[in-house]
């Protein structure tokens, strides 16, 4: 059998990212929780955490942190069935999602917050590009994610959301020094470009689906939904901005669409581990009602 106060150490050091915080946490001393860990890397002859700033799990210690949460899960359901002499209350379990950041900006706070208000469960999200989330899931890290990949992945189901959908914008001043003439294939590759990260294909992708080119253009990388939003306003380069967001700043005239008509549609996908946990499936209920009312 596993030792779960050891696991609970390994777990909380891994959230708090030092021993010290760990043990605030936990409400022992950091000697002591040392000891745990170590203890369990005795037991298992291999190293759960990579000791730095901050401490880092090892692969396996990225499954037992993912247990450590499936556990806590199950214990759950059966709190309303126990009775502790002491009177003690248990703490709030945390989720651990994986999520693209334009969700965040847009969509998933309302999904969160139903779930949160139903369940009293707190929320750790890693941001992550939509490409990608599902890739958090599959390494244990997470026991949800918001993706665009339809692809199993093993011990979960998934959901089909809808499309969150993207408009190719920039600033009326931007507009006039890059696309006086139009919005041509030259005019694309000339002008600066706005991409979230190294792995934020939308741009390139809008281009390819509408002129046929790859995209090679000057880019400026902003990796923040907000700053995104923001550097497009103040005409730094043009970009894929949520229509969510896009629509009210356009409206306003502080935004142009380039190519009226032809939007970028991403589907989406909820995938979540497949336990039996009834938290899990208030969450798939929240995060599909609220999708089904706000996405394509």
């Amino acid at each position: 059998m596993l030792d779960y106060p050891a696991l609970a150490a390994v777990a909380s050091v891994v959230r708090e990212g030092s021993f010290e915080r760990a043990a605030e946490r936990l409400g022992v001393t950091p000697s002591a929780v040392s000891q745990r860990v170590r203890a369990l890397e005795e037991r298992l002859g291999s190293i759960v955490i990579v000791r730095g700033q901050p401490c880092l799990p090892t692969d396996l210690g990225r499954k037992l942190c993912a247990h450590v949460d499936m556990v806590q899960l199950l214990e759950a359901d059966l709190v309303p069935a126990l009775s502790f002499a002491d009177g003690r209350t248990e703490k709030p379990v945390t989720l651990k999602l994986a999520v693209n950041s334009d969700s965040i900006a847009t969509w998933f706070p309302q999904a969160a917050a139903k779930f949160s208000h139903a369940t009293g469960y707190l929320l750790e999200f890693i941001i992550e590009d939509e490409a990608h989330t599902a890739d958090r899931l599959r390494s244990g890290e997470v026991i949800a994610a918001v993706s665009d990949d339809p692809g199993a992945v093993q011990g979960c189901k998934t959901v089909e959301l809808g499309s969150l959908q993207y408009l190719a914008c920039c600033s009326p001043e931007f507009a006039e020094r890059h696309f006086s003439k139009g919005v041509t294939v030259e005019a694309l590759q000339n002008a600066p470009c706005l991409r979230f990260e190294r792995r934020d294909g939308l741009q390139a992708r809008w281009v390819r689906e509408n002129f046929k080119v790859e995209l090679d253009a000057p880019m400026h990388w902003v990796p923040s939904s907000i700053g995104f939003l923001n550097f497009g306003l103040s005409g730094l380069g043009w970009g894929m901005h949520p229509a969510m967001i896009a629509e009210a700043k356009i409206a306003e005239g502080q935004l142009i669409e380039l190519a009226p008509g032809h939007p970028l549609d991403v589907k989406l996908y909820w995938t979540v581990t497949r336990l039996h946990a009834s938290a899990l499936r208030t969450f798939t209920e929240a995060v599909r009602s609220v999708a089904k009312e706000t996405l394509i």
